[in-house]
């Protein structure tokens, strides 16, 4: 079986440059978005699209040797750090302009930044958001940010945070006016300070933009904005999203994880359609956490039988084998600053799983005949769904009964996986997750994951409920640190000590078999999002018969 190349796993350069302005570009999708709000949104397809609609602060392109690149977006230059880094001040471009014409000031942003931080404050009402939590983490308050007049804004940081650039290209700074925020009710017409604004909105079913007329290309360094018209076609099973790609009646899979196996066979065994496919890397983890809260898993030996007895080897399998990824051992990727390759649970040779290990940890938590658990698998992404199935077989080889529970991608954080009290209620000791960099440091990939304090009511990511103080510790002494080796250092000891607490197992680096339609154009890879770049696709052309 042959491995495409048109994008490598570098991911550099890109496929079918072209200068045609005009047309439709289409998306498909097996489930809807977690939400368009950008205080709401965690997942990476959706950080990647929601650029279309709003502007952060600070933006990402890609530079010639496919690396990230951190540029001014909203702002007209990087952030200015005070000497001990806790005051970052940004000021922002003149001309930028909302879709309804009314110019985009710090107050806006200052604004999007409270409601996503401190919703109980805004809304005065108790709500919790599905987004990143760093600036709840790190400002000193709903005070700590300032705007002394219409362009400036200052953050004011309890603790020092050397790459605050980083946490200025969230979508949690993308401009929200006072006026027209809608809550709860906002994800369904978010207002537009992009390139694009929201025609129509059925969740679930489709979603389509058209261009902001008040949009100023001038203005912005990421977006090329070249279509007229976007279109996503939602709640689509995976196999039809691969039909629907094949056949020309869409162009791009939004999530960007790739095709189904049966489909990855077929595409990369026939020439003509494998000019088509791409099989990069992603900077993606498949791993599953284990909740030490959550029945016999509140014991330590039995979490780390769990991970010896991972069959890692068939979970790669239900992905699609060797294209699909490596087998992993660590939760920083190589794509990541920290990465240290170390193996703390080894599974064997043929990553089958080592049971004997499993074992005897099984009797050192006094479970000598195993233990009965629930997995949570979201059943839309099938990949995911038939891993979960393949882990559940593997546990079984020493006693531990485990069942795959099904759920849906839209609510899987922010009802179900990501509330700890219904994890705790319904059982579940397993929870499959897949993850990324927030941003493209050790810091961006672990905190989130691994810090106590990021544990959150519902939107939860550390889905173990890991609660190390000396983890906590380093994740500071980390991010208050300027030297570069030094805090790829710590990220790589960050990185060591989670995984001694057994509670994720890492078990994929993903590259993604990846299928675009032929009018797909400008096609490059973004290593910040782990997925094609969509600020900058467009169509070669438009066929009339394309809706």
């Amino acid at each position: 079986m042959g491995t495409p190349v048109a994008l490598n796993a570098e991911a550099r350069g890109t496929v079918n440059p072209s200068d045609h302005r005009g047309g439709t570009l289409r998306y498909v999708r097996t489930d809807d978005f977690d939400s368009l709000d950008p205080a709401d949104t965690y997942y990476a397809y959706t950080w990647n699209f929601i650029r279309l609609i709003g502007r952060p602060l600070v933006g990402y392109t890609t530079d010639a040797e496919g690396a990230p690149s951190l540029v001014p977006d909203l702002a007209e230059a990087l952030g200015q750090a005070s000497e001990d880094s806790r005051t970052w001040t940004y000021r922002l471009r003149e001309g930028v302009r909302f879709e309804d014409g009314t110019p985009v000031t710090s107050r806006d942003v200052k604004y999007a930044v409270l409601r996503a931080a401190y919703p109980e404050e805004v809304y005065d009402a108790a709500v919790t958001r599905g987004g990143p939590a760093y600036f709840r983490q790190y400002l000193t308050g709903p005070e700590g940010i300032e705007t002394p007049d219409d362009r400036t804004l200052v953050f004011r940081l309890r603790r020092p945070f050397a790459a605050f650039d980083y946490l200025a290209a969230l979508p949690t700074t993308i401009p929200v006016p006072r006026d027209h925020d809608t809550f709860p009710e906002y994800h369904r017409r978010p207002l537009s300070s992009g390139p694009y604004r929201i025609d129509t909105y059925a969740p679930g079913a489709e979603l389509t933009l058209d261009r902001n007329p008040h949009w100023a290309a001038e203005t912005d360094p990421v977006r090329t904005a070249r279509p007229d018209r976007i279109t996503v076609r939602l709640g689509v099973s995976g196999p039809e999203v691969d039909r629907i790609l094949v056949a020309g009646e869409a162009d791009i899979d939004l999530a960007g994880v790739g095709v189904q196996p049966e489909t990855q066979e077929r595409l990369l065994a026939d020439p003509e359609l494998r000019q088509h496919v791409d099989n990069p890397r992603t900077g993606f983890v498949w791993l599953y956490c284990l909740n030490q809260n959550v029945g016999p898993l509140t014991s330590l030996h039995a979490r780390r039988a769990v991970q010896y007895a991972t069959d890692k080897a068939a979970m790669l399998a239900a992905y699609g084998g060797d294209p699909a990824g490596e087998i992993a051992t660590t939760l920083l990727p190589a794509s990541v600053v920290g990465y240290d390759p170390f193996d703390r649970y080894p599974v064997g040779p043929e990553g089958t799983g080592d049971l004997e290990a499993a074992r005897r940890e099984l009797a050192l938590a006094g479970l000598p005949d195993g233990f009965t658990t629930r997995i949570a698998a979201r059943e839309d992404r099938r990949k995911e769904w038939n891993a979960a199935l393949a882990l559940s077989r593997g546990l079984a080889r020493v006693g531990i009964q485990a069942e795959v529970v099904p759920f849906t991608s839209g609510d899987y954080f922010t009802k179900a996986a990501g509330v700890p009290a219904y994890v705790r209620e319904h059982g579940i000791g397993i929870v499959m997750f897949g993850w990324a960099a927030d941003f493209p440091d050790g810091y961006g990939f672990l905190q989130q994951i691994a810090d106590s304090r990021a544990i959150k009511e519902t939107g939860n990511q550390n889905l173990g409920e890991l609660a190390s103080p000396q983890i906590d510790a380093l994740l500071d002494t980390g991010a208050a640190t300027r030297d570069d080796k030094e805090r790829a250092r710590i990220w790589a000891a960050v990185d060591r000590a989670a995984m001694d607490e057994a509670v994720m197992c890492p078990y994929m680096y993903v590259k993604s078999v990846v299928f675009r339609g032929p009018r797909a154009a400008n096609v490059t890879m973004s290593p910040a999002y782990g997925m094609y770049d969509y600020a900058v696709l467009s169509v070669a052309d438009e066929d009339p018969s394309a809706g």
